[in-house]
């Protein structure tokens, strides 16, 4: 057997350096309130944002599901794992997203690993945002096709960038619609303008935008008014959705193609009938009203300006990820467990997931929060950061 000491070394370091993760477990459904390690804490944590997750009517859609469809398709969706779950969910994206079409797969992670491949070959430039989720990096890592950086929410440097490879033969421009990490959203309108400037096609994944950004949460694309500018939208039905899966919509004749050769699409196996339902309930919520997202960003703003307040760095975020910055991973860490001990789930974000220097806790406001739960959690950030020295 091979030696693996230099692991132990390697996680010694990442002990050493206060960055080892201590991965905590839930015992329950996600909701406002949970049990983290057999403990009832607050969530401050999960990508919950309209509280989904265990809504009712998704709960009893996806067990329909089951009764109808059984628990799994059993086969990929180019074969025989095609159902008519699938079907209605990809027509209800498209209609909800204002676009010519949709095409669903096993996650936001390989809706970006179907496209990005698919689309983009050999003699072709991708300009990639340099904070982009590291799905959409992963995705250009499977071209064979050249990845160039710009400068982040930077469309001068997008200009200068598409200037300098415009004898490419095929372009393409991708950025994150919301940052995870900052919670600032992308310069759409300049980025798009200067992309139709140089026949370069525009995908923007929206994982942290749809449920949240525009109309009844249709994302960033509808926040701007850019319908039928931009050719692709790369979605996941696992955060404002609160199940799982992802997709791409956009241009009819892309998503065709993807049908046609997309590797997740035809290699494997579809999502499960279950949460294909439940998928589609959270869709047709949306479509009906836009109140959960109207409590969601009512929550945030309380919450942001009570903390801002008190003296915490929120840094440069403009939706409900709230990144407390701290700075340090110690420290980070740190304050993480006290926010435990007292009651509040709210996790240390640090290197390699953000720069050095910029480790924070990363703060997950939700429409399942009560003023209640908000009043408390910034009683306990209040008193945490003062003992810290974090706020004075």
């Amino acid at each position: 057997m091979a030696d693996l000491t230099f692991l132990d070394d390697e996680l010694q370091q990442l002990h050493d350096q206060g960055l080892f993760n201590n991965i905590r477990t839930i015992g329950t459904a996600q909701d406002a309130w949970i049990k983290v390690d057999g403990k009832k804490t607050l969530n401050m944590c999960a990508n919950n944002y309209l509280g989904f997750a265990n809504h009712p009517h998704l709960k009893a859609a996806a067990q329909d599901a089951i009764d109808l469809y059984g628990v799994g398709p059993a086969a990929v969706r180019s074969i025989a794992g095609t159902m008519d779950l699938h079907n209605e969910l990809e027509e209800k994206l498209a209609r909800f997203k204002k676009v010519e079409a949709a095409i669903s797969f096993q996650s936001g992670f390989n809706s970006n690993l179907a496209a990005v491949p698919t689309l983009m070959g050999a003699e072709d430039v991708i300009f990639s945002d340099e904070l982009n989720h590291a799905s959409i990096i992963d995705a250009c890592r499977l071209t064979k096709a050249r990845t160039v950086r710009f400068t982040h929410c930077n469309a001068g440097s997008l200009q200068e960038k598409l200037t300098e490879f415009k004898s490419a033969r095929r372009k393409m421009v991708i950025t994150d619609g919301v940052f995870s990490m900052d919670g600032d959203i992308a310069p759409l309108p300049e980025l798009v303008e200067v992309a139709e400037r140089h026949d370069a096609m525009v995908m923007v994944d929206d994982a942290h935008g749809e449920g949240v950004m525009g109309d009844g949460g249709r994302g960033i694309v509808d926040h701007f008014g850019l319908h039928g500018r931009v050719d692709i939208e790369v979605g996941t039905m696992s955060k404002a959705f609160g199940v799982v899966g992802g997709y791409v919509s956009g241009k009819k004749q892309i998503v065709d193609y993807l049908r046609q050769r997309a590797r997740p699409f035809l290699f494997s196996s579809a999502v499960p009938p279950a949460d294909v339902a439940a998928c589609i309930k959270a869709v047709d919520i949306l479509m009906e009203s836009g109140a959960l997202v109207t409590k969601l960003w009512d929550n945030t703003k309380y919450f942001q300006n009570k903390l801002r307040d008190l003296g915490f760095d929120l840094g440069v975020t403009v939706t409900p990820i709230t990144p407390v910055m701290i700075g340090d991973p110690k420290k980070a860490r740190s304050f993480s467990n006290q926010l435990y001990d007292a009651g509040i789930f709210g996790m240390a974000i640090s290197y390699p997931t953000v720069a050095k220097g910029k480790d924070r806790i990363r703060v997950m406001n939700s429409a399942a929060h009560s003023n209640e739960d908000l009043d408390f959690a910034v009683g306990v950030f209040e008193k945490v950061g003062k003992e810290m020295g974090i706020i004075n």
